[in-house]
């Protein structure tokens, strides 16, 4: 019994720094792994949402509008998931029961029959239910080694991890769909959901694994002084949420991308998660960079990737060039890479570890239902006119950098950090 104490105590006085440092990098790849095969299973489900679904039958409007609802819901919940995860301080159970529903529901999706389509569009919500209740949890779980890493560092080294399962995983359905396994098209894709199912249990395993080594992972921080700044008082927070939220008002998800892609006929289906995998790996080097690159000079980070995504839209909506769209298609990957490392690094900025969970919540749930009213705008107008869809996501994503710069200008202001 001695020995298990002396073996979760982070707190022991005996400890040194050096041996916390390699207890908190032990548990931060553990946390990558879990992401990394989570990441292969549901990215790999996510690269054939969008011909899935119009092999379904499903209509434009409801590939956008679905998109659209399952970050909405997906984030909007974590508001309570969050709050939940700092309150009762369940942190693993949280993790453990979203990361079930998450990605159980994948290979559910294989056995859906045209004649049901709508049942593909609840399961594809229901996944990212999964993520809201596990991902305020998850982001609180990594900010802990903060202290050891950086910030910035500390969720690139997971973003990075995450997005290797989010090359090749897309890369195995790419293979799947290839082979021809099933007797259909159809079939081919069904088959892709089936195996993922395999990588959602790993999942699961690891993650059972991570709890019992470390099962108070959040004394990490207790050596570290950190902003007390509480959440509705901070006035940065409330402007970075602004910033945000008109970043996802004009950012298109990659479904709605791939549709695009399908309508215009201009590439065989199959070859679409081989697009996503590239795409991803480019996410994960875009992911390091930015991380480091938010540690080195803060916000300034955050308005490079603000810029790079003003790029997206005009080349992917505007004509019917092939090599436009993948351009775009790459420019969007390095923006989700930033997105992923420097956006939840920007949190830790400023809420303290007590609040954290919540504040993530906050986060996620203010940057979801602006996803699901910008997706729900885009569906609406990509059969009236997609250079509307242009100027509606370049006008919200200028908004976006605005807010950025009078943030940076708020903080020179203040000096408080």
């Amino acid at each position: 019994m001695k020995r298990n104490q002396q073996k979760f105590n982070l707190l022991d006085p005996n400890t040194t720094e050096n041996q916390l440092k390699k207890k908190a990098a032990v548990f931060l790849l553990l946390l990558g792994f879990v992401s990394f095969f989570s990441d292969f299973t549901h990215e790999g489900a996510r690269s054939m949402y969008g011909q899935y679904l119009s092999l379904l039958g499903v209509s434009a409007f409801f590939v956008s509008f679905i998109a659209g609802l399952g970050e909405f819901i997906g984030h909007s919940l974590r508001l309570a998931t969050g709050y939940i995860a700092d309150k009762t301080g369940k942190y693993w159970l949280m993790m453990i029961l979203g990361y079930s529903v998450n990605l159980l529901a994948i290979p559910l999706l294989g056995f859906v029959n045209p004649s049901f389509w709508q049942i593909a569009l609840v399961l594809i919500v229901l996944e990212r239910v999964g993520k809201a209740i596990r991902a305020p949890a998850k982001s609180a779980l990594t900010s802990f080694t903060a202290p050891y890493f950086g910030a910035g560092k500390a969720f690139a080294i997971n973003e990075m991890l995450d997005q290797l399962g989010a090359f090749l995983g897309p890369l195995m359905v790419f293979s799947v769909l290839s082979s021809n396994l099933g007797s259909s098209e159809l079939k081919n894709y069904q088959y892709s959901f089936f195996i993922l199912g395999i990588f959602a249990v790993v999942t699961i395993v690891i993650l059972f694994f991570a709890r019992f080594k470390y099962p108070r992972p959040k004394e990490f921080e207790e050596r570290k002084e950190l902003p007390t700044l509480s959440i509705k008082k901070n006035g940065k927070f409330i402007i970075y949420l602004i910033c945000i939220s008109f970043l996802a008002l004009g950012f298109v998800d990659f479904p709605f991308i791939s549709y695009h892609v399908t309508a215009l006929k201009l590439l065989d289906l199959t070859y679409i998660p081989l697009i996503y995998s590239i795409v991803m790996g480019i996410d994960a080097i875009s992911a390091l960079f930015f991380g480091y690159l938010y540690d080195k000079k803060g916000l300034l980070s955050l308005c490079i990737a603000i810029m790079f995504s003003l790029f997206i839209t005009p080349l992917v909506f505007y004509g019917n060039n092939i090599f436009m769209i993948f351009a775009g298609i790459l420019v969007w990957g390095i923006c989700m890479g930033a997105q992923e490392s420097i956006f939840k690094a920007i949190v830790c900025r400023y809420v303290d570890k007590d609040r954290r969970a919540s504040a993530y919540g906050v986060f996620g749930a203010v940057f979801g239902t602006a996803w699901f009213i910008g997706s729900t705008i885009v569906g609406l107008l990509y059969d009236v006119s997609k250079i509307a869809i242009i100027i509606f996501s370049s006008l919200a994503i200028v908004v976006s950098l605005v807010s950025a710069i009078f943030l940076i200008k708020k903080e020179k202001t203040t000096s408080i950090l």
